[in-house]
C-alpha cells in the first residue's frame, strides 16, 4: 500500500497566507455592509465608498499622502543609491563594514525611536512641523531601504566591465551613466517601490513630526478610528488594498521586462525544478 506523503511545508505556507489575508478580506466584506456595523452583514452597499469620495478633506490627505510617498521615495532612491555605490566601492573593509552596519542599525532601530529623535531634532533646529519635517523624516528612514536593495545588485555586477569602459576613455561619470547604473537598474526600481511602500503606511514618525494641519492617511485613519468603527475605514482600506495589488503588479512587470535572456531562462529552470520536487 502506497503511503500519502504530506507537503508540510505547503500546508504551513498555505495556513501563513490566510492568517494574512483573512482580516484583510474580512474588512473588505463588511465595506459593503448597509447595516453600518461589523457585527452583522444586512446587504449590500456601496454608500461607504461614495462617502469616500464625497469627503474633501479626505480626498486631500489621499493625494498629500502619495505626493509626500511619491517625493521622499523619489529622493530617497537618488540619495541611497550613490550612497551604496559609495559603501561598495570603498576600498578599506573596515571601513566599508562599518558604514554597512550604520545602515543596518537605522533599519532595525524602533519607529518610535526614530520618530521621537526627528521631534527633537526639528525643536532644537527651530523648524516648524508641517510638510517638510515629514518629508524629511521619510527621506531619512527610507535610505537605508534604499541602499540595503542596491547593494545586491552591485555584487552581482562584473567589475571587469568598468576596466573595460575606463580603457576605452570614458571617464567617471560615463562609467556611471552608461555602465553601472543600467546593471543596477531592478535594485534601484525595487528600492523605490519598497520606499514608496514604506512612506506610504509609516504612522509612528509621521505621528511624531507632523503638524499646522498636515497630516497623512495613517494617522488619519488612528484617529478615527479612535471615534468608533466606521465603514468608510473599511472601503478606504479596500481601495489601498486594490492599490497595493496593482502596485505589485507594475513592479513585477517592470522587473520581468529588465530581465536578459539568460536570467529568464534560470529563472523558469529553478521554477520546473521547483515545482517537480
Amino acid at each position: 500500500m502506497k503511503k500519502v506523503k504530506i507537503n508540510w511545508s505547503r500546508f504551513y505556507l498555505i495556513a501563513v497566507f490566510i492568517l494574512l489575508y483573512l482580516p484583510i478580506f474580512y474588512l473588505i466584506f463588511y465595506s459593503f455592509n448597509a447595516g453600518g456595523t461589523m457585527t452583522r452583514f444586512t446587504g449590500i452597499t456601496l454608500e461607504h465608498y461614495q462617502a469616500v469620495f464625497s469627503d474633501k478633506r479626505l480626498i486631500g490627505i489621499v493625494l498629500n499622502t502619495f505626493m509626500l510617498a511619491f517625493l521622499s521615495a523619489l529622493i530617497a532612491t537618488v540619495i541611497g543609491t550613490f550612497g551604496a555605490m559609495m559603501i561598495y566601492y570603498t576600498r578599506k573593509r573596515n571601513y566599508r563594514n562599518a558604514l554597512l552596519s550604520l545602515n543596518n542599525i537605522l533599519m532595525v532601530s524602533p519607529d518610535v525611536i526614530i520618530g521621537a529623535s526627528f521631534l527633537i531634532f526639528f525643536t532644537f533646529l527651530g523648524l516648524s512641523l508641517g510638510f517638510s519635517s515629514v518629508l524629511l523624516s521619510h527621506v531619512a528612514f527610507s535610505i537605508p531601504i534604499v541602499v540595503l536593495m542596491v547593494l545586491p545588485k552591485l555584487k552581482e555586477m562584473n567589475d571587469s566591465m568598468l576596466d573595460a569602459a575606463h580603457d576605452l576613455g570614458a571617464n567617471n561619470w560615463t562609467v556611471i551613466r552608461k555602465v553601472i547604473l543600467p546593471s543596477i537598474t531592478p535594485g534601484i526600481i525595487a528600492g523605490y517601490f519598497m520606499a514608496f511602500t514604506y512612506s506610504l503606511d509609516d504612522f509612528a514618525v509621521t505621528f511624531f513630526v507632523t503638524g499646522n494641519g498636515f497630516t497623512t492617511l495613517s494617522v488619519e485613519i488612528y484617529s478615527r478610528a479612535r471615534q468608533g468603527v466606521s465603514l468608510e475605514i473599511n472601503a478606504l482600506s479596500a481601495l489601498l488594498f486594490l492599490f497595493s495589488m496593482l502596485l505589485v503588479a507594475g513592479y513585477y512587470m517592470i522587473s520581468q521586462g529588465n530581465l536578459t535572456k539568460s536570467q529568464k531562462k534560470r529563472r523558469k529552470e529553478h521554477r520546473e525544478a521547483v515545482d517537480s520536487l
